[in-house]
């Protein structure tokens, strides 16, 4: 009798075959007629990291609940307020989902790759374990902790202490990789600099990379140049001039028109509106009002007809100028308010009675 049975390694994962031939009743004897060489145990598979499930929000989330979940919790996982063992880790997993999702052409491959082919990482390749703290990862580690922080809003104040929030996101066209969005600042004009035009100088403190890798709050003063007749949200940018983040390109600065304000006048594009009151009096009699200018002239207009509340004169070419042709002009539009009395005298209703009686 023939018995043939394998013999499972354990260590190596092995197979041996051994047969044991019995002769008669002399017992067993055995012999081992083949061993098969080692085959060595394949690599482990990556990890597959679920970045929204690290954020807390469904994979159709947009840009700004991504952003509110990032900011909530690495506020609550900052390693400066969290005193947990893996708070650390958890913060380096919460930074690496955010970098991902936050940027369009990195969430696009991960959406594709990430959760069937083991995630993407940071930089937008397929992870690799021996880079699960990359280099942006590194960098930004190394942002929080150059600093204290004094509250939670300044954890998360970019003009402070914390320009991570917007690690790693690429501007358009402009071939460089910057290390977050544009920094905005509002620049302040009135109407009479948007009708000659104006040049601000503007002091920005921004965060700069030193030759330790480090970051310091550098003063720089901005000439802003507003042109004539510009409107108020134009964005005048200076690429490469706001806050930086260690191993990126220093962001872009820039400001955005706001304006200020005026005494007298609303902006209607690139006409002016200026309201004139007048009496109940004036309005049905006539009169001659005084109107001013933004170049600080006044001009009369004469009104011998009827006015009505809410009537509209024109001065020709007294208003702003026009953003694409700067020598035209906008016009002033006079808008008329009529002031009606609060009571009238007896004697004096039967005199605008009988006056009126054929109006």
């Amino acid at each position: 009798m023939v018995l043939i049975w394998t013999q499972f390694g354990v260590k190596h994962k092995n197979v041996k075959c051994k047969v044991r031939v019995m002769h008669g009743e002399e017992g067993w004897s055995s012999e081992e007629v083949h061993e098969d060489p080692e085959v060595p145990s394949p690599p482990p598979s990556p990890p597959c990291l679920d970045h929204y499930a690290i954020l807390g929000v469904p994979s159709d989330s947009n840009e700004e609940e991504i952003r509110r979940a990032y900011k909530r919790l690495a506020l609550r996982y900052h390693p400066d307020k969290n005193s947990e063992a893996d708070a650390e880790e958890k913060f380096k997993q919460i930074a690496q989902a955010y970098e991902v999702l936050n940027d369009p052409e990195k969430r696009s491959l991960y959406d594709q790759q990430g959760l069937t082919k083991g995630g993407v990482s940071s930089t937008g390749n397929k992870a690799d374990p021996a880079h699960s703290g990359s280099k942006a990862d590194a960098h930004a580690w190394r942002v929080f902790f150059n600093f204290e922080f004094d509250s939670d809003e300044d954890l998360f104040n970019p003009f402070v202490k914390n320009p991570l929030p917007h690690l790693g996101r690429h501007h358009g066209n402009k071939g460089h990789r910057s290390g977050g969005e544009a920094e905005v600042h509002d620049i302040q004009v009135s109407l009479e600099d948007i009708l000659s035009g104006v040049t601000k100088r503007v002091k920005v403190t921004r965060l700069r990379q030193t030759d330790k890798n480090t970051l310091q709050p550098e003063e720089r003063v901005f000439d802003v140049e507003v042109k004539k007749g510009w409107k108020e949200g134009t964005k005048i940018t200076f690429p490469g001039e706001g806050h930086q983040v260690p191993g990126h390109a220093p962001s872009d600065l820039a400001f955005v028109v706001k304006e200020k304000k005026h005494a007298h006048f609303r902006r209607d594009g690139s006409n002016i509106v200026y309201q004139a009151t007048i009496t109940l009096r004036e309005a049905l009699c006539g009169c001659t009002i005084n109107v001013p200018t933004l170049d600080g002239q006044m001009k009369p207009i004469p009104c011998n007809d009827v006015i009505k509340p809410g009537s509209v004169r024109r001065l020709i070419g007294e208003g702003l100028p026009r953003a694409k042709n700067p020598t035209q002009r906008g016009d002033l539009l006079v808008e008329f308010q009529v002031m009606f009395p609060d009571r009238i005298p007896p004697s004096s209703k039967e005199i605008i009675k009988h006056s009126l009686g054929q109006c």
